[in-house]
């Protein structure tokens, strides 16, 4: 193959896994936030949320499913604001840096909830709907700096002149 064809390829590649990844993350934190506002889903994220330095305070405040609602909308919000993100660079922002926060504060509640690591054959593992935010932060962190360059909204990353 050419030089040419295989750049074309490449660029391809990286904007179609890009917006995968964007849009991905923009269902993920719908389904997720709308969830949030069902009873089930405010129990279940109550362990790991009133073990939390950084949010369990809100319980003082606000009831189970209140706080479960809460969050719910900030995660809708961020999802509404990513999907602006092609578009509009302060909508990428914006969203990259609510996910950000979003997924930092569910990566701590590894650290921070008792049972989020098990033993399996002398295995430490983490609850995997944990650990998967790993790669939902990068994808937040991708949005938040692609908005910091030039065009109108999010773009993927550009290959260096050399780069393939």
């Amino acid at each position: 193959m050419s030089q040419r064809v295989v750049s074309t390829y490449s660029t391809s590649l990286s904007r179609s896994g890009f917006y995968i990844a964007l849009y991905g993350l923009v269902i993920i934190l719908l389904w997720i936030g709308l969830f949030k506002f069902t009873p089930t889903e405010a129990k279940a994220i109550q362990p790991l949320v009133s073990n939390s330095p950084l949010m369990s305070w809100m319980y003082s405040v606000w009831n189970v499913q209140q706080v479960s609602n809460i969050i719910g909308g900030a995660e809708i919000i961020t999802a509404l604001l990513l999907a602006l993100s092609p578009w509009n660079k302060k909508a990428a922002l914006a969203g990259g840096l609510l996910g950000s926060i979003t997924f930092i504060s569910t990566i701590s509640f590894l650290f921070t909830t008792p049972g989020a690591f098990h033993q399996v054959d002398g295995f430490w593992v983490p609850d995997a709907f944990l650990l998967k935010d790993l790669v939902l932060l990068g994808v937040s962190m991708m949005v938040a700096g692609s908005s910091l360059s030039s065009g109108p909204g999010t773009t993927p990353p550009r290959q260096s002149p050399g780069q393939h």
